[in-house]
């Protein structure tokens, strides 16, 4: 069975990633990109749909694991009554192909260690053929099917029942090495790495990249290792940033609410890049502006939400019959069928993203400011239909106010692109633009009755994407209207001290009601606590939630107060960096000259 979502943490080589349990396995690899068919995909059933454990064979072993430095290189430390290893995972980075690295270090005694290796690509679908590798000084095993192949060098393994395994011993200071490569199958295959050589450029590259954040203030560990996430979550050749690294991890136990997030959502990666912007990493922001020219490129009425990692367009969502689901919660997903649908606030994230970008000195290129004019001119023409908003919901669509505030903000940022950098445009037109969508939210995005602004309008209902409204510049936090809003988020939101996106018994998203507090919400709530002199308030919570992260400081999607664990996608973006918004808002909060006069 599975473990506990934060029972697994992440490797990666920004091509794709795998999930290595607290017990030795690795039981979700995607290769050679995040959305490619699982080899590896034990995390989504059982053993026998994949996986590849490394542990010793005492069955009383026990062990601490940490990352090395700031890196993504996991370091597993296990001790048994006769001594103590290190097993050190990583996938080397830089080497243009799909690797993975298992080395383990004798540190005192004597310890029997074992193998258990069972490959079935496909998503758990296929057994591969699998024969000894001929002519080399070492051990190893050559697995194909269809297009896939994977060569594994190490310790010799002995097939049974279709699996392999292996043990062997690792005395003091003494070294094992086992490395699994994939290849297309129609190719020669590849060459044994200098585990050493690839070991120091990892470590290199990742340490190198983490030290030119900027961060400054409090949960610098947490903000350093959500940075990282972000990094890991991008692609290296294509710019594209995924949403998480795996699909299916239910939102609810037992419920329907199981998704594929390894695809590029242009919200979440304009979201990301603006976090990255603001800590002094503009050459990301150069190849994700670059990604975005060429996914969205042709007529603006074809702009979908979220594309593949090299911008494809075809995303069709079916439900795998060869997994199971994350301990029996099916269905699993691949594919996602939101990308056919029209949600109006995407356009306002990538322009309020591409805005950060040109204030951070990124430079425009020839094609992005006419891009952007491209993307304006639909919204011209298309503001006021309803859609299916932020949280993607497969009810009917509506005339959400996140959605129309992300409305506003795009003319905003249209209109600044023209006053503030000298860009050509409609100005006056735009401007007229952005005023009446102010008019209209104001009038019928907002109860009186309530004293706040609602999920959509008309409704009485709130919805924790509100709180964005601040963090564009909508409205200030400390404007009476928005924190009437945050009183009855407050009220009808908050579960055991944490935020819903919304009450999913209204029935809004056409599914069935149940979930659990979304991560990126209460992150949310943090920023606009700090920006509105509630910096206690702000510190409280951001504290329990930056006690979520698991033992190597990752976060999923959502969290099960009831019983302790973390529930959905992981390792998620979005509550990464949310998680890096809020530790920026309590400094600028702790800075903040309201709060010295009051204090």
């Amino acid at each position: 069975m599975a473990l506990n979502i934060e029972d697994y943490a992440l490797i990666s080589d920004c091509h794709t990633a795998a999930l290595v349990g607290c017990d030795g396995s690795i039981d979700w690899l995607c290769l050679p990109r995040y959305d490619s068919a699982s080899m590896f995909g034990a995390l989504l059933g059982t053993e026998d749909h994949g996986r590849w454990m490394l542990a010793p064979t005492d069955a009383n072993a026990t062990c601490t694991r940490s990352y090395v430095d700031e890196t993504f290189i996991l370091s597993t430390v296990w001790t048994t009554k006769d001594g103590s290893v290190e097993v050190l995972d990583f996938m080397p980075h830089g080497d243009k192909r799909a690797d993975l690295v298992r080395r383990v270090r004798g540190i005192t005694g004597t310890v029997h260690m074992q193998q258990d290796l069972r490959m079935r690509f496909g998503y758990g679908s296929t057994i591969p053929w699998v024969r000894q590798l001929r002519n080399e000084d070492v051990h190893g095993l050559i697995a194909v099917a269809g297009p896939d192949a994977v060569v594994i060098r190490g310790p010799r393994l002995h097939a049974a029942d279709h699996r392999h395994s292996s043990t062997f011993t690792v005395s003091t200071d003494e070294i094992v090495d086992i490395e699994m490569t994939w290849y297309r199958s129609e190719r020669s295959i590849p060459p044994a790495v200098d585990i050493d050589a690839v070991l120091k450029a990892t470590a290199e590259w990742w340490t190198g990249w983490a030290v030119c954040c900027t961060h400054q203030g409090p949960y610098h560990d947490a903000v350093v290792r959500s940075m990282l996430v972000l990094r890991a979550l991008t692609h290296e050749d294509t710019g594209g940033i995924v949403a998480a690294a795996t699909t299916s991890l239910p939102e609810e136990f037992g419920g329907s609410r199981n998704w594929d997030y390894r695809y590029v959502w242009l919200r979440d990666a304009s979201l990301t890049l603006e976090v990255l912007l603001s800590h002094g990493y503009e050459n990301e922001a150069e190849g994700w502006r670059a990604w975005l020219l060429r996914a969205i490129a042709g007529d603006p009425n074809d702009v979908q939400i979220m594309y593949g990692l090299s911008g494809e367009r075809d995303l069709p969502e079916r439900e795998l019959t060869s997994l199971p689901g994350y301990r029996g919660a099916g269905p699993v997903r691949v594919g996602n069928g939101a990308v056919s649908q029209f949600q109006s606030d995407v356009i306002g994230e990538v322009m309020v993203a591409l805005h950060a970008a040109r204030i951070a000195g990124v430079g425009e290129t020839e094609f992005s400011w006419p891009l952007q004019r491209s993307l304006m001119h639909f919204l011209e023409e298309n503001w006021r239909r309803p859609d299916q908003g932020i949280w993607e919901v497969r009810g009917p669509a509506r005339e959400f106010t996140h959605s129309r505030v992300m409305v506003w903000a795009a003319f905003d940022r249209a209109v600044r692109g023209i006053t503030e950098f000298g860009l050509d445009g409609p100005l006056e037109k735009w401007t007229a633009l952005r005023d009446e969508v102010r008019r209209d939210i104001e009038l019928r995005g907002f109860s009186t009755a309530r004293n706040s602004y609602t999920q959509s309008f008309g409704g009485t209902e709130v919805d924790a994407s509100l709180l964005v409204l601040a963090q564009v510049g909508f409205c200030e936090p400390t404007d009476a209207r928005m924190l009437g809003t945050v009183a009855a988020i407050e009220a009808d939101l908050m579960r055991d001290g944490l935020l819903l996106r919304y009450r999913t018994a209204a029935s809004v998203d056409g599914l069935s009601p149940g979930e659990h507090p979304f991560l990126a919400c209460s992150f949310w709530l943090v920023e606009q606590y700090a920006l509105s002199d509630r910096l206690d308030d702000a510190t409280t919570l951001m504290n329990r939630l930056v006690g979520f992260v698991n033992d190597v400081g990752l976060l999923s999607e959502e969290y099960d107060v009831t019983n302790g664990h973390q529930a959905g996608n992981t390792p998620q973006a979005l509550s990464h960096l949310a998680l890096v918004r809020a530790s920026g808002a309590i400094v600028a909060g702790t800075a903040s000259p309201l709060r010295a006069l009051v204090h």
